[in-house]
């Protein structure tokens, strides 16, 4: 029979504690414990030992109910052997939750000489972002080298590096925790090149040109970007990344978008501000009528709901704000400045109303200064 184990108390923990309550409480105590920490102390490794194997167990949600239904026995039963951690088994729990690596749990990587996706710009007209188009990329993208089989050495077969054993990183050791850095000797590459390829200049990879016809959807806006699968760099074992287009949006004359919203100015003449009446303005689709009530203020805004933009998600269409801009004559001649005079005349008393409005102003004012 299985030797009971309780890694609830293990981890000073209640039976109902949450994952994050687990995670921070072994790494309360694995730091407690380390061996770095407690260099030849035999009890404090076994301990060490038993919290890692609390963890795996309690942060594993099958493992957990498994544990706490039927407990260590049930467990065996599922093939699982507390007790027999070693110490690359130690160190994958603890690189895991700390990153890094300790003692042997460190691995060689395999190393790929650049990313395999690939990012392009296109810039749209406004009506192209408005409406959707189809539009030809040209982009750049990295391929493997034949001629060396993407090694960059000319004879296929490059040494591995002596200084970090092929893996790219050196580590060093501060306290109970160890770090990586790039290996100065291979930068990182894990492999020494001696006889440079002639075809890629030892880099491995040539540049190719690519194009590829890109579908724009209706209502797509600056700053958004497109991703085209597999179409992308490649690497030298056939996989492709992704091509993603990054989308900028020129301006429109008339028209200025923000999201899904359209504004635009609406200049009118001072005399139709003052009589009212209706005008056509055009939209992102056809022709409209705006009513413009007597007096309207300059700037003053009319909404025309749906005339937007589609939303590029939820193809709902944003609002139309038409925004006045009211427009005096800049020269008058004697005719036009005897008609104003008289038609402010025959307002009277309110044609009058600016100096009403500041009666007994001036007075205040030079009362001020004595």
């Amino acid at each position: 029979m299985a030797t009971e184990i309780d890694y609830y108390e293990i981890l000073e923990i209640q039976r109902d504690a949450s994952g994050a309550e687990v995670k921070k409480s072994y790494r309360k105590m694995a730091m407690k414990y380390h061996p770095d920490q407690n260099q030849g102390d035999k009890e404090a490794e076994e301990q060490f030992k038993l919290v890692n194997e609390a963890y795996q167990v309690l942060s594993d949600a099958q493992k957990r109910a498994t544990y706490d239904r039927y407990g260590v026995e049930g467990l065996d039963r599922q093939g699982f052997q507390h007790g027999g951690m070693n110490m690359d088994d130690l160190g994958s729990i603890f690189e895991s939750v700390f990153g890094g690596g300790f003692g042997g749990g460190q691995r060689e990587r395999t190393h790929q000489k650049y990313p395999l996706d690939v990012e392009s710009e296109i810039t749209l007209e406004f009506n192209e972002a408005v409406f959707g188009c189809e539009k030809e990329i040209k982009y750049s993208y990295k391929t493997s080298c034949n001629a060396c089989d993407g090694t960059g050495d000319e004879d296929k077969n490059p040494t591995t590096c002596p200084e970090c054993g092929g893996k790219g990183q050196q580590y060093y050791r501060q306290g109970f925790m160890t770090f990586a850095q790039e290996c100065d000797r291979c930068h990182g590459e894990g492999k020494i090149v001696k006889n440079r390829c002639k075809s890629c200049s030892g880099e491995g990879y040539i540049e190719e040109e690519g194009t590829t016809t890109v579908s724009i959807p209706a209502g797509i806006d600056h700053g958004h970007r497109i991703r085209v699968g597999q179409k992308g760099n490649e690497d030298k074992r056939g996989r492709k990344g992704d091509l993603y287009v990054h989308i900028r949006v020129g301006e429109d004359e008339h028209f200025m978008r923000d999201g899904d919203q359209i504004y635009m100015e609406v200049p009118i003449f001072f005399t139709q501000a003052a009589l009212g009446g209706m005008i056509k303005i055009p939209t992102l689709n056809e022709e409209k009528e705006l009513k413009i009530p007597v007096g309207v203020k300059d700037k003053e805004q009319f909404i025309l709901k749906g005339e937007g933009v589609a939303n590029v998600h939820s193809g709902r269409k944003g609002d139309l704000i038409a925004q006045v801009k009211i427009i005096y004559p800049k020269k008058l001649n004697d005719e036009q400045k005897d008609l104003l005079t008289q038609l402010g005349e025959s307002f009277g008393y309110e044609s009058m109303v600016h100096e009403n409005k500041f009666d007994g102003v001036l007075d205040k004012v030079k009362n001020w200064f004595k």
